[in-house]
C-alpha cells in the first residue's frame, strides 16, 4: 500500500470528471490510503490557510509506507512556498508530482492567487525525488514549465504536446500514465489521448 495527498488548483472544487477525481478513484479501489481534500475556499484562497492544510495532511498519512504528493496547478507552487519555508510535512514525502504550474507572471495578474507567485528557486531543494508535468500550449505558464521551474529546480519534466493546463478544458478526465506513474514512479507521463 502506498499513501498519497492529491492537491487541486485554483477554483477547482474537485468535479468528478477532473483528471484528480478519476486517480483518486483509482488509486482507492486498488487499496491505497488516498487523501483528496477539498482545499478551502478555492476561490478566493489564502496561501497561508493552504500550506496548514498541506501540512496537516501530510502528517496525517500513515508513516510506514511510501508517502507520494500529486500536486495540481496552484498546488504545485504551494509545494515549492512548503518546501522553501521548511514547513514540517514536506520533507516526509517519498515521491512528489508538480502538475502544470502557473508561472509567477500569470499569478500575479489574479489578486486572488497573486501570493502564490513562487519563491526563489535558487538553492531550492526538494524533498524526494520531484517530477514536473506540463502542456508546451498551458496558457498558465506561457513562458514554459521547463524554463520557470524544471530547469531552475533541476528536476526531471516532461512536456506534453497539446496538452495545455491538463485541466478538463484540456480534455484530462481519465489519464492513464498519472496512475501509471503514481503506480511505478519511473513510468513515463504521456498525454490523455
Amino acid at each position: 500500500m502506498t499513501a498519497y495527498l492529491i492537491l487541486h488548483g485554483w477554483q477547482n472544487r474537485r468535479p468528478e470528471e477532473h483528471w484528480q477525481h478519476w486517480l483518486a478513484d483509482r488509486l482507492t479501489a486498488l487499496g491505497h490510503d488516498v487523501t483528496y481534500p477539498q482545499l478551502p475556499a478555492p476561490d478566493d484562497p489564502d496561501r497561508d490557510v493552504w500550506l496548514g492544510e498541506v501540512t496537516r495532511h501530510i502528517k496525517a498519512l500513515p508513516e510506514d509506507t511510501e508517502r507520494v504528493v500529486v500536486a495540481h496547478s496552484a498546488s504545485a507552487v504551494l509545494w515549492l512556498h512548503a518546501v522553501a519555508r521548511g514547513m514540517d510535512g514536506p520533507g516526509s514525502v517519498d515521491r512528489v508530482l508538480l502538475v502544470a504550474p502557473p508561472s509567477a507572471s500569470v499569478l500575479a495578474r489574479h489578486p486572488e492567487v497573486a501570493a502564490f507567485a513562487p519563491p526563489p528557486l535558487d538553492g531550492l531543494v526538494l524533498p524526494g525525488p520531484t517530477r514536473l508535468v506540463a502542456g508546451d500550449d498551458d496558457p498558465y505558464c506561457p513562458e514554459g514549465a521547463r524554463a520557470v521551474y524544471g530547469d531552475p529546480l533541476g528536476i526531471p519534466t516532461d512536456i506534453l504536446p497539446g496538452a495545455a493546463h491538463l485541466d478538463l478544458d484540456a480534455g484530462y478526465g481519465p489519464w492513464p500514465a498519472v496512475l501509471d506513474w503514481c503506480l511505478d514512479g519511473s513510468a513515463p507521463l504521456t498525454p490523455s489521448r
